[in-house]
């Protein structure tokens, strides 16, 4: 990104604010929503800067702006901030009118709030009482901020949004706040004011990132929330959108009907999922694309009213199917596909996801069924046992997922054909399994573990049960901390083995408790009375526990999950 369109720089709120510019929230910008959880952590922030010997500047983030002409700037991230901050300049100055008309040094105070008022707020227009605010908010704010706060009239209560209503009681909240403030100083309460305004604004600083357009300030979001900054860029996605339509001319009806429909599907994925979904749609019908890339992409080929309205119900139609696969438990699915796709949640593998999704748009339900389960065995053998790169796999995805789209694989086994060099073959799997290890002191290990111990044991005896079951836990024979009696394996060893899987069992979890870490004689007794048939199994034929035990009866593990995760069309 060149410096002639990418900017930074720490700026003051005063020299920020008091230097001439004006601000503007987009139109399709969101609406206020800070809370008094928010004001009452700002508003400490501000005392602990502002107090005698207290800190010399606070730090209040970043603030992303558009401009094309360094003179008017579209609030692209920041507007919560930045107008909370202003709400506390316009109830310092609610307090110095209450002191005029209390005819309390009416002439200084008067002379204050002028001069506070025209250096961060705007003037009035003296014939027409219209504001000329430095900040402008966004469709749903401005008139209620413009019309009844920057003027600092009565504050009407009814008939207004909730966004509204919100502005005007964080109004109030530090209206009342500023006032018990000030009172404490005695006399020269106006004093008090201004120097409350002139500090903050000269302690408060943000880091000012300015860009000269939409891809611009998209690239600064991703960069910054691969640092783990979280910013909007949802919202700045909707903005563009918004933007193509009223390039058009559109109709208000129009933005609305598009806004209502963009907030539902936000709502119901969440902002943060958002970026996620729209980049796992856009694989499922169109080009393969990056995180990083997917604002560019869409800008490109989404340019106009048509486009616009074919992307928001493309997404629509999409969502179901998402949500299906990131939150089975709250979907209208049925319960093997809920299950399924709760073990692709276990595994975190989402690399199927576009393909999964063009199958539900595309296919039927029983070959949306077929394709679902075997994305479960693929993880299982690719990504769990495997731990194979997944660069290739998603490749592979995308381009099945773009054949579903376009009609040229029909059925689940057209797909899972084209599915095939993701697919570890049964002698790959069984090599990989038999030597595969489990931490299980990570919770996610400790329910793969679970469930594959299940699986193989529901296998082997016929007999299904809940992995998730609090009424059984996983044994390490070798315990994951031995002492005594352990003398078969060195130390290295003991590290090595400990999570092999040929290592656990499962056991009643009383039983699991009082076994601890004794010696292995006492423990075959109780392994060789328990109900799990491949535990029981386990003490029938192990007279004693050893390395070579373990990699033994690892090796029989890994011959009953070849039959037990597997594609028979592929195998």
């Amino acid at each position: 990104m060149s410096a002639t369109n990418f900017k930074t720089e720490n700026n003051t709120y005063r020299k920020m604010i008091g230097n001439g510019l004006t601000y503007r929230i987009p139109r399709f910008q969101r609406d206020y929503s800070w809370t008094e959880e928010e004001w009452e952590d700002l508003w400490a922030d501000i005392l602990g800067t502002i107090a005698e010997n207290g800190e010399p500047a606070h730090y209040m983030g970043y603030l992303v702006l558009q401009s094309s002409d360094e003179k008017i700037f579209d609030v692209i991230d920041g507007q919560q901030r930045l107008t909370t901050i202003t709400l506390i300049v316009l109830a310092a100055l609610k307090n110095l009118k209450r002191l005029i008309d209390e005819n309390d040094q009416s002439e200084k105070n008067q002379q204050r709030m002028e001069q506070i008022r025209q250096t961060y707020i705007g003037y009035l227009d003296p014939v027409t009482l219209i504001s000329r605010s430095k900040i402008s908010l966004n469709r749903n704010n401005d008139h209620y901020f413009q019309t009844y706060l920057v003027p600092l009239e009565r504050l009407p209560q009814r008939g207004f949004r909730a966004s509204e209503h919100s502005l005007r009681k964080a109004f109030e909240w530090f209206e009342k706040h500023v006032r018990d403030y000030s009172k404490k100083f005695g006399g020269d309460e106006g004093v008090a004011l201004a120097t409350l305004v002139e500090t903050m604004s000269d302690r408060l600083f943000f880091t000012v990132i300015n860009v000269t357009d939409e891809l611009n300030a998209y690239k600064v979001f991703e960069t910054l929330n691969a640092r783990g900054v979280r910013l909007s860029s949802t919202d700045l996605l909707k903005n563009y959108l918004f933007s193509v339509l009223h390039r058009e001319h559109e109709r208000d009806h129009e933005m609305k009907a598009l806004e209502d429909r963009w907030e539902a599907m936000v709502t119901r994925l969440g902002s943060e999922s958002f970026p996620d979904f729209l980049r796992t749609h856009w694989i499922s019908r169109k080009t393969f694309v990056r995180q990083s890339e997917l604002f560019k992409t869409i800008r490109a080929r989404v340019n106009n009213r048509e486009a616009v309205f074919g992307l928001l119900r493309d997404m629509e139609q999409d969502m179901d199917a998402y949500l299906g696969l990131t939150n089975p438990e709250a979907s209208n699915w049925p319960a093997e596909h809920k299950s399924y796709a709760q073990n692709l949640r276990m595994f975190s593998v989402r690399q199927p996801f576009s393909m999964l999704i063009a199958a539900h748009r595309k296919l039927n339900p029983a070959d949306f069924e077929i394709l679902l389960r075997s994305c479960v065995m693929i993880s299982l053998r690719y990504n769990v046992i495997g731990n194979l790169p997944t660069n290739e796999q998603e490749s592979t995805y995308h381009r099945v997922s773009q054949k579903i789209s376009n009609g040229e694989l029909s059925t689940a086994g057209d797909a899972l054909a084209a599915l095939a060099g993701i697919y570890p073959n049964d002698d790959v799997f069984r090599i990989a399994f038999a030597e595969k290890s489990i931490r299980t002191s990570n919770s996610r290990n400790l329910r793969i573990a679970r469930y594959l111990l299940c699986a193989l044991d529901k296998q082997a005896g016929g007999l299904d049960y809940d992995f998730d079951s609090d009424t059984f836990n996983v044994e390490h024979v070798l315990p994951q901390h031995p002492e005594n009696g352990w003398n078969a394996f060195s130390n290295e060893e003991a590290d090595a083995l400990c999570y092999r899987l040929g290592n656990m069992a499962l056991l009643n979890r009383s039983k699991n408790r009082d076994l601890g870490n004794t010696e292995y004689l006492q423990k075959r007794p109780i392994l060789a009375a328990s109900a799990f048939v491949l535990t029981k199994k386990l003490a029938e034929e192990a007279d004693d526990w050893t390395p070579e035990r373990i990699g033994t009866r690892q090796k029989a593990l890994a011959k009953i999950a070849t039959s037990v995760w597997r594609i028979a069309q592929l195998s």
